[in-house]
């Protein structure tokens, strides 16, 4: 465990959350039939499984969670960005780390039966200080964000990636990292955002670690 992540509200927070969220397995078995209907009826996986998410914690992995905080915290990220924030378990992470760092996490979620939640877990952690859950439409709440932005992590809807990232480019510096979740859940929908990363003239380099279910690491070098 890391030095800002060994604070007992933290720890003792995000302990009982990935604990909740092994109940998330049968929320995605009820929803599999769905998810499979739309496919072969021509939609995507995305599209049958939406109605059964609302409820679900969808976290990030320890490991991500860790990964996430250490490149935080290697890059004195300030700023500190989450599209997708749910219950609020990356939130944490990343909270935990702009506290360290003398900075801010700036979250956005639609659902308001988890924007509740995340605040209110973020506040058990001792975080709310240094972070703020934004509700409704990112692409608008987010319009306004301070610059530079330090560090991205995407986590919401898949089909927004991509129009997310470029929303925030403008506000991002040479080294900012960008972290996509969900690489290899969805790999039809995120085709067109790991196109976009990994092509040299958009101005980043990109790979994918095989972390819980894939994430997409980017790195803006230019």
């Amino acid at each position: 465990m890391h030095e800002a992540l060994r604070d007992p509200k933290v720890t003792a927070t995000l302990d009982r959350l990935h604990a909740a969220a092994k109940g998330d397995r049968w929320v995605f078995l009820r929803a599999a039939p769905a998810g499979l209907w739309s496919l072969l009826t021509g939609g995507s996986m995305l599209d049958g499984i939406l109605p059964y998410l609302k409820d679900a914690y969808i976290p990030i992995s320890p490991e991500q969670g860790e990964l996430l905080y250490l490149t935080a915290r290697l890059v004195d990220a300030r700023t500190i960005v989450e599209f997708g924030t749910s219950f609020g378990v990356s939130a944490l992470y990343l909270g935990a780390a702009a506290r360290a760092n003398g900075g801010r996490f700036f979250g956005s979620e639609r659902e308001p039966n988890k924007i509740a939640a995340a605040r209110a877990h973020l506040a058990e952690a001792g975080l709310a200080d240094v972070a703020e859950v934004r509700e409704g439409d990112a692409m608008r709440t987010f319009a306004d964000l301070p610059a530079p932005i330090d560090l991205v992590l995407l986590d919401g809807w898949k089909d927004l990636y991509l129009p997310m990232l470029r929303l925030l480019l403008p506000k991002l510096r040479r080294g900012t990292a960008v972290f996509a979740d969900n690489i290899f859940t969805f790999p039809r929908e995120l085709a067109s955002y790991v196109a976009f990363v990994r092509d040299p003239t958009n101005g980043f380099e990109s790979t994918t670690i095989p972390l819980g279910h894939g994430l997409e690491y980017s790195v803006r070098v230019r």
